[in-house]
């Protein structure tokens, strides 16, 4: 597991630290191949004065500044410029958790102590006690992150957000349509019939365990059959569909004491 090396600095406390994703992605991965030899596609790292393969040591990095002129920066120079506050995780101020919304959130990491684990253990235990998340800013691979620090079953878990001109506006407003209290009581009794504990474990990647099977069969030489679609039938009335998805939402007797049985262990 790749981590990122940085540091904590609370108040004048100085924590060293590790990063490690919280989520890894399992997807199944394709090639590009030319269809009628099933050959890797490869991709040269070219330019039009260029001899035909150029090595990476080669290659820089360039900002067009004027159309077809750029100024050059090694890595180097990159990170002569940063600050000692953009090389660690300087903690800015202290907030609810209520007052992020969840659409700043980006990726989750580990927050591992390589040393100062006293520190690290006060710090997590006084924000949790404290029920705050901090908020700070840094520099991960030569970008400026907005970054948030949560405590979480007994781990601090440091969260990237995106910056306020990241977030784009609504494509489209919906202009709000009159309903009814009758519409609005049963779109709440369909909620409530559907209403039970969230357990990550419940969820499984369905179409992955499709995909591998189809390759398997590809590789037998087997055909594959498309999936049956049923097309759901057009309620016109919403009166009719809501009552509809009533009866279709109640719980089974076994569902239902499980899921009273969930409420009593809260």
């Amino acid at each position: 597991m790749r981590s990122y090396k940085t540091a904590v600095e609370f108040g004048v406390v100085y924590i060293p630290i590790e990063l490690y994703l919280c989520a890894k992605s399992n997807d199944i991965g394709f090639n590009l191949l030319y269809k009628k030899n099933n050959q890797r596609i490869k991709y040269k790292k070219t330019c039009k004065d260029c001899p035909k393969d150029i090595k990476n040591e080669d290659i820089v990095k360039g900002y067009e500044y004027q159309k077809g002129k750029y100024v050059t920066l090694t890595q180097k120079e990159i990170d002569d410029i940063k600050s000692k506050k953009e090389k660690t995780i300087s903690i800015d101020k202290f907030v609810n958790l209520s007052e992020i919304d969840p659409i700043y959130f980006d990726k989750a990491y580990y927050v591992i102590p390589t040393s100062a684990e006293k520190a690290f253990v006060v710090l997590k235990k006084a924000m949790k006690q404290e029920n705050k998340v901090a908020i700070a800013k840094t520099v991960f691979s030569n970008s400026e992150q907005l970054v948030a620090i949560r405590e979480q079953n007994g781990n601090l878990i440091l969260y990237t957000l995106h910056f306020f001109d990241e977030i784009q506006s609504v494509p489209k407003v919906i202009n709000d349509i009159s309903v009814t209290k009758q519409e609005i009581d049963l779109a709440k009794q369909i909620i409530e019939n559907m209403t039970e504990h969230f357990d990550a474990k419940e969820y499984k990647d369905e179409f992955k365990q499709k995909l591998i099977l189809a390759i398997n069969k590809k590789i037998k030489g087997e055909q594959l059959k498309p999936s049956k679609i049923i097309t759901p039938k057009n309620v016109i009335n919403l009166m009719d569909a809501l009552k509809q998805s009533v009866v279709a939402s109640k719980k089974s007797p076994q569902k239902k004491s499980t899921k009273l049985k969930n409420k009593k262990s809260l």
